[in-house]
């Protein structure tokens, strides 16, 4: 990386690169065990490099399904099928594909007929002509070098896509899960508060308890109808979200099958950090992309040397009744351009492609560092609810129902250990969803986006037409 430092020359002598030719070839049989690491290598799914465009016949779930509740894995497929992201990068693929072809195919031969001396009758020269252009320095294997790493790069940003659009149905599935399981707490709770009315009710009208309990206990009814309302544009809004990323926005909200996790384990930041240099197909997409340029900075370097056109000739000469031959051979003095602007040029985006997979390091390192605080917040949380906070909060509110029944409690600390039973519930599932949506950006090597404009393949036949203008 250090290289664009130097003098351009000395680089441009050197016939190795910083990065390997093909990143493609990098085994990944050595990864770390690291539990993380692992989880996010066995769920991408990834073990070819295959670009694959979306079926026409796009994956759609019959109605049995639907109402039998939508899996985690369904809606993965229907993201595979459905998101017109990856149609678009496997399609940015097949273009860097085909433009490789384009740019290493060999001129077309020139046929044509010449005439001499035609006002002169009887000494006229008529005959027909083959003319070719032949390469030097090997211009169209160069070409085909600099677009292989073209390819390469849409490849990785192929992967790179998939994991982005995966994450962000994890995500979205585990964000709206949680959002189900609030509006299923939410409503279990409204029958406990409605009852807490009802009850407080009829210990009023016995003159057991004061007007104040039912006052108080419709206070608590109100306040979880307007949260149940909530709950529910809540629970929408994350539905919207789902299907919108899977691909198919119109689909109605269905009920959700699945689990929040509620296990993880902890993770060695730093182990994964490394890990994740080595195997994130977005640095390795740089890295191609590195190749690539340094490709083309080898290729500008032999623009300068000159084609040889060569042209040969066969006719009849009426002046001497004897066939002809002719033959010419030329090729272009490079006087005034000797390609060194292109070649600075190369060089400098040679320099620009190495910086920028230094920056990706860093953002890498800025992205894990917040996922970090996310996961190791959340699973702290999940784990002090499971252990202390919900048995407690159970056992409290046991403990003062049975001392309200005896008339041990005054009526309002009952709806006070309710209420905190019913939020410790809450926050243990938003716990839940952070933990679940941190991992799934883990599981996802921090790519997410799934709906974010794509980075397409934006190359042409440029070095074809180059090789053969010599100009």
């Amino acid at each position: 990386m250090s290289g664009c430092a130097g003098q351009r020359g000395t680089l441009a002598n050197k016939n190795s690169t910083p990065v390997p030719s093909s990143v493609a070839e990098q085994s990944t049989d050595d990864f770390s065990s690291d539990p993380a690491v692992k989880l996010a290598l066995s769920n991408s799914h990834d073990d070819e490099m295959v670009v694959q465009p979306a079926s026409d016949d796009n994956i759609v779930l019959t109605s049995s399904q639907v109402s039998a509740g939508l899996s985690l894995d369904q809606l993965e497929q229907l993201a595979i099928s459905n998101n017109p992201t990856l149609s678009q990068q496997a399609a940015a693929a097949q273009e860097a594909s085909a433009i490789r072809y384009q740019v290493g195919r060999y001129a077309n031969p020139n046929v044509g007929y010449f005439g001499s001396q035609i006002a002169d009758a009887g000494t006229d020269q008529h005959g027909i002509f083959l003319e070719q252009e032949f390469v030097t320095a090997n211009k169209l294997g160069l070409n085909d070098r600099v677009l292989a790493q073209s390819v390469e790069v849409q490849r990785w940003n192929y992967q790179s896509q998939r994991f982005r659009v995966l994450t962000d149905v994890r995500m979205k599935f585990f964000q709206a899960l949680a959002a189900q399981r609030r509006l299923d707490l939410i409503e279990d709770f409204r029958k406990v508060a409605y009852q807490g009315v009802d009850l407080a009710q009829k210990r009023n009208d016995a003159m057991e308890a004061a007007k104040t309990d039912v006052l108080q206990a419709k206070i608590q009814l109100n306040e979880v109808d307007v949260e149940l309302r909530q709950a529910e544009y809540a629970y929408h809004a994350a539905w919207k979200e789902l299907v919108a990323v899977v691909g198919v926005p119109n689909m109605a909200p269905s009920k959700l099958s699945g689990e929040l996790p509620t296990e993880a384990a902890a993770t060695n930041w730093d182990q994964f950090y490394q890990n994740l240099l080595q195997t994130s197909p977005e640095i390795q997409a740089a890295r191609s992309k590195v190749a690539e340029a340094r490709a083309n900075l080898s290729r500008q370097e032999v623009q300068a040397i000159p084609n040889i056109t060569a042209n040969l000739g066969a006719g009849y000469d009426n002046g001497t009744n004897n066939g002809l031959i002719n033959v010419q051979i030329g090729a272009p003095l490079p006087l005034y351009n000797k390609n060194d602007g292109n070649i600075s040029a190369a060089y400098a985006g040679f320099c620009k492609a190495t910086h920028e997979v230094r920056r990706l390091e860093m953002s890498i390192q800025t992205r894990l560092a917040s996922v970090a605080r996310e996961y190791d917040s959340a699973l702290i949380a999940v784990t002090k609810y499971q252990q202390e906070i919900l048995p407690q909060a159970e056992e409290t509110l046991d403990l003062a129902e049975k001392a309200y029944n005896a008339g041990e409690f005054a009526f309002l600390q009952v709806l006070i250990v309710r209420r905190t039973f019913y939020e410790a519930n809450l926050k243990y599932v938003q716990s839940l969803s952070d933990l679940a949506t941190a991992q799934a950006q883990v599981n996802g090597l921090l790519l997410t986006g799934g709906l974010d404009a794509i980075d397409g393949f934006n190359g042409d036949d440029a070095l074809r037409g180059q090789t053969f203008s010599q100009q």
